[in-house]
């Protein structure tokens, strides 16, 4: 499959946008909470599945002789995920995500700057997704977990802690522009601006309005170059997107790719180093005839600036298979121009990357194809020697990769 610019659009790339900010000073800076509660509540059970977002906000009272005051203050946050964003006294200081393998477990751990008097901590954590199988899997916790504790290591090095597991903790389920419908166009509001688009912003709306993309292909937005977030057009919900993410580049350590055997998460991986997605797809059923809305939710940082929407087409067509079938090419409506690749015996590689295998028959398999599906919509066969020749090996096998006409990359 292979992405089209929109042609709907004098300058498809060029989206104009207006943004606002998510306000979170009530939370951040005032501390405000729907409910509180003298210990740390699992997310799940405070936020009852109405939001990924939940805050947890409590205040530490200093003396002015208090030894939190003489050295330096850790924040240290047990989270059992997904995502944590830590604000004290209203100063954003930092966030952390559980890294894939980790059971959605880990400790946050950041310097900060306490004041005599009331210090406001505010925690806001993220979900992005529950598994949903296995024993007691609805045991599983989320979010905050004890302890929440301020460690100062003082001018001797003797380490105090402070647990702040027991203190009154406020909470307050969700975002202010989720729950007021920021991302709804029916909605008015005129405190979106259209001068000084910030980029790398966190807690950030932006909105565009663009033309639905010609024709009936399927429809995608290139959201490549923002954080992680929520989309919407139309005030139809695209899901959460986080293109930020990108896969490990070891893990790709082999173009072969086999299947056979136990199955496991390490087979057959590719893309390492690419963002785990960054297409969503829009359905044309959200699209109106004429002026749409995409609005976004930005959460950790990003620039909207290369934010494009895409038509898909089939770029090329593939056939891998063993000998003895009867396999068929085809490019739908659209005529096959050229035959990329051709190997009977035993090639390597997946479609769009296929190789030479050490086992090939010394007949020009592309000569063939080229003759019998070049300029058609569609080509059948039978895969034999007869056709295509000897492979001294076992288990021989055709791969066919042809490419369809009038398609751009």
């Amino acid at each position: 499959m292979v992405k089209k610019s929109n042609k709907a659009e004098d300058e498809p790339s060029c989206l104009k946008w207006a943004w606002r900010p998510e306000l979170i000073e009530s939370a951040s800076v005032q501390g405000k909470g729907d409910v509180s509660v003298n210990k740390i509540v699992d997310q799940k059970d405070m936020a009852n599945d109405a939001s990924d977002y939940l805050w947890y906000m409590t205040s530490v009272e200093l003396t002015k002789d208090d030894l939190m005051l003489n050295g330096t203050v850790t924040l240290r946050v047990a989270d059992t995920g997904h995502v944590l964003h830590a604000f004290v006294n209203g100063k954003y200081i930092g966030s952390q995500w559980a890294k894939y393998g980790n059971h959605v477990a880990y400790v946050f751990e950041k310097s900060i700057k306490l004041l005599p008097g009331k210090n406001l901590i505010s925690l806001l954590s993220v979900t992005v997704g529950f598994k949903n199988y296995e024993a007691m899997f609805d045991l599983v916790g989320a979010g905050i977990a004890s302890p929440v504790e301020l460690v100062l290591k003082n001018a001797g090095n003797e380490t105090i802690v402070k647990d702040l597991s027991s203190n009154k903790w406020a909470y307050k389920t969700g975002l202010d522009g989720i729950s007021n419908k920021y991302f709804d166009p029916s909605k008015s509001s005129p405190k979106w601006v259209s001068d000084q688009v910030p980029i790398n912003r966190n807690f950030t709306w932006y909105k565009t309005t663009f033309k639905a993309p010609l024709g009936n292909k399927p429809v995608v937005v290139d959201l490549l170059g923002l954080g992680k977030g929520m989309a919407w057009v139309n005030g139809h919900s695209l899901g959460r997107y986080w293109p930020s993410y990108i896969a490990d580049k070891q893990l790709c350590k082999t173009k072969a790719c086999d299947y056979r055997g136990r199955y496991s998460d390490k087979k057959c991986l590719s893309k390492c180093g690419e963002p785990t997605q960054r297409w969503y797809h829009v359905p044309r059923s959200f699209l109106n005839d004429g002026e749409n809305t995409l609005v976004l939710f930005e959460e950790f940082g990003g620039n909207p600036s290369s934010v494009q929407f895409q038509t898909v087409e089939v770029g090329s067509v593939c056939v891998n298979a063993y000998q003895g079938k009867v396999v068929q090419l085809s490019c739908h409506d659209r005529p096959i121009s050229k035959i990329e690749f051709a190997s009977f015996g035993h090639p390597q590689g997946v479609c769009g990357s296929f190789e030479k295998g050490e086992c090939e028959s010394d007949v020009d398999a592309i000569s063939i194809l080229e003759k019998e599906c070049v300029g058609k919509e569609s080509c059948s066969f039978k895969i034999s020697e007869d056709k295509f020749g000897k492979a001294y090996c076992d288990a021989r096998r055709l791969a066919v990769e042809a490419v369809c006409d009038d398609f751009t990359f």
